[in-house]
């Protein structure tokens, strides 16, 4: 199993939660979402997940639920499995702590203006790429600011 990657990290959740109780794969992906703040879980990204587990031994089928879907829970390997990579755990889940604190600053918002910028290079003009290292290095600069402990309090103040 894959250890140091947040895919790895989010494969022992995944785990983590079967050892808890069998589940169905949307109850897993609302259980990812609901106790780690993992937004919308895709199922090209679980199911897969869940059929590396059962490969692996650590979880199996636990019978049909609700509409025929198929329960899953963790194996005895599974748990043991856990109980002997708590730590690996402990930092997946520090690792969602993060991921949920930062989307709650807004830092998704400015991810995905980046990711715009990014895919729009080509067509951008001198006058928007200037304009742009403008912001990119006033928001760095600002950011490194309040990292350090000095937040401004208004424009170019402190």
């Amino acid at each position: 199993m894959e250890r140091s990657d947040f895919r790895g990290g989010l494969k022992l959740l995944v785990l983590k939660i079967l050892a808890e109780r069998p589940m169905h794969g949307y109850g897993i992906m609302a259980e990812l979402e609901r106790t780690y703040g993992i937004p919308h879980p895709s199922p090209g990204t679980v199911y897969p997940m869940l059929n590396s587990l059962r490969r692996a031994g650590l979880i199996e089928f636990a019978g049909e639920g609700k509409r025929d879907k198929r329960l899953y829970r963790a194996t005895e390997k599974g748990k043991e499995y856990l109980r002997e990579h708590g730590a690996e755990i402990k930092k997946a889940e520090e690792l969602t702590y993060r991921f949920r604190e930062f989307a709650r600053l807004g830092g998704r918002g400015p991810l995905e203006v980046m990711k715009e910028v990014f895919s729009s290079l080509d067509t951008l003009t001198e006058e928007q790429k200037e304009a742009l290292a403008g912001e990119f290095g006033e928001f760095t600069r600002r950011v490194r600011l309040i990292l350090l402990g000095r937040v401004e309090r208004g424009e170019g103040s402190e």
